[in-house]
């Protein structure tokens, strides 16, 4: 199997991969919602420091999240899956149910 940004994962990883895929949306999501709510209770800085840092925030994981989950194709879903490893929001549990070439090619590092 090749890199993970080039390999097509056979039709088992691929179904695991899209379920997984919602899960790990949701857990990235949930983690910048949870960022947002921090910076918006800082009472520590002024309402428009407080605007600007949500706004830095929301521009970078928004590119965090399109190159993760924006290009869904089962060529590009090892390179997805090794994005989303690296964002912590694939458990190893979740890894388990792939086949061991995916397991390999995505945690390779």
């Amino acid at each position: 199997m090749s890199t993970p940004g080039h390999m097509r994962i056979p039709e088992s990883d691929w179904k695991t991969f899209k379920r997984v895929r919602l899960l790990a949306l949701e857990r990235f999501s949930q983690r910048v919602l949870d960022d947002c709510q921090r910076i918006c209770c800082d009472e520590s800085l002024s309402a428009h420091e407080r605007y600007k840092a949500l706004y830095a925030l929301l521009e970078g994981r928004d590119r965090e999240m399109s190159a993760a989950f924006d290009d869904f194709r089962r060529s590009t879903a090892g390179l997805c899956l090794k994005l989303m490893r690296g964002q912590g929001i694939v458990t190893d549990e979740e890894m388990l149910e792939f086949s061991p070439e995916v397991q390999r090619a995505v945690d390779l590092d």
